[in-house]
């Protein structure tokens, strides 16, 4: 599969923070892309309009509020079923660093460090998050002064962030992020199997692991993670399946077995059941040209 990748330069200076677009539109019409910078993008009016986010392929209410914080994950909106002639989208853009700003290290901003940490997978905020925040959304294009935009933006993302609600959309293993757990046992248990999920991993083998009864280990991921065991292993398998469908011509029969599907009938049904489409039809998705933004 044949990629053409074009370089875009960012509208953000040297010395910008953010950048507003608010706009009213008829149809979408972008490709597939990505971009170094952090985005938060509200669709309003947008019924039927399909979103793709990392490996996520969904078609979104009259409401729609996603923000994404990692640079490698591949995002759209698109046209899909909708026929609404006046949509409306707010795109902001901007660009800071998490992880190195002591202030954001501090207690007050727990839950906005916690929640752009979510957002490396795309995060989805339910209705009830976009209507606390839709006034100030609204109003943002329309704040002249750089300080004063900035302060609303934070305003705006940490009421977000108390929405603990908001759903991640792509699936860890394609994304290519790291999740921190609270707990290690879970933790050691998702880093096993994120480096054997070619092989068959049995239930047994992973509470020895962690020194735990195999039933009181089952129910103890369960609560910890809110999947079953084998829930997360074919979450993981499915989205480095995903992954390799984007980026290689592998055919889809070998990338089923190189995923540790055991028949190709069972990886088509698992993963028509996650992602809405067959493989192929996944693959197709992403044939079109990317843009690195």
């Amino acid at each position: 599969m044949e990629k053409q990748i074009l370089q875009e330069i960012t509208p953000l200076g040297e010395h910008d923070f953010m950048y507003v677009a608010d706009r009213h539109k008829a149809e979408y019409d972008f490709p597939l892309h990505r971009h170094e910078l952090f985005e938060l993008n509200f669709v309003e009016h947008g019924a039927g309009v399909e979103r793709i986010v990392g490996d996520s392929v969904e078609y979104i209410g009259e409401y729609d509020l996603v923000l994404i914080s990692s640079p490698n994950l591949e995002h759209m909106w698109g046209q899909g079923t909708c026929t609404s002639k006046d949509i409306h989208e707010i795109t902001v853009q901007f660009k800071f660093d998490f992880n190195q700003e002591v202030l954001f290290l501090t207690n007050p901003f727990r839950s906005l460090q916690q929640m752009m940490v979510r957002a490396q997978r795309g995060l989805c905020f339910p209705l009830s998050a976009i209507m606390a925040v839709y006034g100030r959304l609204t109003q943002l294009a329309q704040i002249k002064e750089g300080f004063y935009a900035v302060e609303e933006l934070f305003h705006i993302l940490y009421e977000l962030s108390k929405f603990t609600d908001a759903r991640e959309l792509s699936s860890s293993s394609f994304a290519q992020v790291k999740v921190e757990e609270e707990s290690r046992r879970v933790k050691k248990v998702k880093e096993f199997i994120r480096a054997n999920y070619r092989e068959e991993i049995r239930l047994e083998q992973l509470s020895e692991m962690v020194s735990m009864a195999p039933t009181v280990f089952s129910r103890f991921f369960k609560l910890r993670t809110g999947k079953t065991l084998a829930e997360y292993i074919v979450d993981v398998r499915l989205g480095v399946a995903a992954r390799q469908l984007i980026d290689t011509n592998e055919p889809v029969s070998s990338i089923c077995y190189l995923c540790g599907f055991n028949t190709l009938t069972n990886f088509n049904r698992l993963f028509k059941k996650r992602k809405g489409c067959s493989p192929t039809e996944f693959r197709e998705k992403y044939a079109k040209t990317k843009i690195i933004v």
